[in-house]
């Protein structure tokens, strides 16, 4: 079932931006008069379509193969190669019969609309949602770092002061990807009351990347017990919400991380609990499963959560600025992949690793952060120079511009072929290492 809603999942928001992308395609050539001959989502490999049906000039449908989308604009030597198309001589509402500027709006549009639909997706959930971040200062007894994050050197207790000097206010400016990335990154914490530097290795990108279902910091904190799962063992030994735990046998609890530790210790045997409810202190003896868990949700006590919320008008400005961040990181990505810092293959996510980021469980806020930040990440991609992308095709029309004439047809097949070699190869390559993964894992 996990594996049908990551597909799910994936395939749904693939539809949505493949679709807009297109749109901006579609919306822009038609402005100018443009014929467009074909608009599909997913691709009609092979002549094989899924659906299909014409309105006016322009047949609409859904090919087989859901590895992206099209629009075939007349006039235009695109990844279908029409060559004969191109013999005849141009007509008025062909591609190739326009101004260069409006080619040059035409071949954006896709990645234009990408743009905005982030910065409407972020938008809408900062109006919606709001902000929750966790004030630094709260956390008086620190930090729990991940397992990767007591690798780089952090320890149970840590109390975040700053990144790269930067002072960290709220927990989440401790992960501010802007920060990690940068050159020589480090930390300073207070430990036992002593300020400690701990460096980022250059790879750590590479190291996160294993490490996607895993908080690289959380609060350490008092907690109580918030929920319990129906039909686990805490549920059936008489366990309710509220409670405060305080001992497992014998052995004072009172962080969460403890909590943890000791839970898997009893991995597979039962445990003597105590627990306070209002007044009365209980002793119940809870089975443990082999995951070290008996079925509870905890909350923290004392940890301080700054809530802001937004007006319509006010979320845009804030959409923005997430999708400049979001870019900017794609640009510092790049850069740790060119200078070696970081592996190709463990940097470039095919769908299935797309699926995995999604998970098995459909939570919208989730779903849709995610879905923005592929849009953002499509609209970079599809900017980029390369032969067969638009920023491929912008590159001609600038050169165009430049000339005063375009490159003759022959280039152009020529310029076109090369770039769906690189493609196809890199689609090869991020596949096979989407499968390596899977089976490596």
């Amino acid at each position: 079932m996990q594996g049908l809603i990551m597909a799910a999942q994936l395939i749904t928001a693939l539809s949505l931006l493949i679709t807009i992308h297109e749109f901006g395609h579609f919306w822009a050539a038609r402005a100018f008069g443009i014929r467009v001959e074909k608009f599909y989502l997913f691709f009609d490999a092979w002549g094989f379509k899924l659906f299909k049906f014409k309105r006016g000039d322009t047949e609409w449908g859904i090919g087989w193969l859901p590895l992206g989308g099209y629009v075939k604009i007349a006039g235009m030597i695109d990844e279908s190669m029409d060559k004969e198309a191109m013999k005849l001589p141009p007509q008025p509402w062909e591609f190739r019969s326009k101004p260069t500027w409006q080619r040059l709006i035409v071949m954006v549009g896709g990645v234009f609309m990408n743009l905005i639909l982030g910065v409407f997706i972020f938008a809408m959930m900062t109006y919606y949602y709001g902000d929750q971040k966790i004030l630094n200062a709260s956390l008086k007894n620190g930090i729990i770092p991940s397992e990767l994050a007591k690798e780089f050197g952090f320890e149970v207790g840590d109390k975040l002061i700053s990144i790269n000097d930067k002072q960290i206010t709220y927990l989440d400016d401790a992960i501010d990807m802007s920060e990690m990335l940068a050159e020589n990154a480090f930390y300073t914490v207070d430990r036992n009351g002593e300020k400690v530097q701990i460096k980022l290795p250059a790879d750590f990108m590479t190291k996160m990347s294993k490490e996607q279902k895993t908080s690289f910091f959380t609060p350490r904190s008092e907690f109580v017990i918030s929920a319990v799962i129906p039909n686990m063992s805490a549920e059936k030994s008489g366990i309710q919400a509220n409670d405060k735990l305080l001992y497992i046998d014998n052995k004072p609890i009172r962080y969460f991380d403890e909590l943890v530790s000791t839970l898997a210790y009893f991995k597979n045997k039962s445990a003597w609990i105590h627990i306070l409810r209002g007044s009365d202190t209980i002793n119940v003896e809870v089975p443990v499963d082999t995951d070290g868990r008996i079925g509870i949700s905890v909350e923290n006590v004392g940890v301080e959560v700054v809530k802001t919320e937004y007006g319509f008008f006010e979320s845009f400005p804030i959409g923005i600025d997430k999708a400049i961040q979001t870019i900017a990181l794609q640009l510092q990505g790049f850069g740790k992949i060119f200078n070696g810092d970081i592996p190709a293959n463990k940097a470039l996510q095919g769908p299935i690793g797309i699926a995995k980021f999604y998970g098995g469980e459909w939570i919208w806020f989730k779903f849709w952060s995610l879905t923005a930040l592929i849009s953002l990440v499509l609209a970079f991609m599809n900017i980029l120079p390369i032969p067969a992308l638009d920023g491929g095709h912008v590159v001609l029309l600038i050169i165009e511009m430049i000339k005063g004439k375009p490159l003759n047809d022959k280039a152009m097949e020529i310029i076109q072929t090369i770039g769906m070699v690189i493609l196809l190869s890199l689609m090869a390559f991020i596949f096979g290492n989407d499968i390596l993964q899977l089976f490596m894992k």
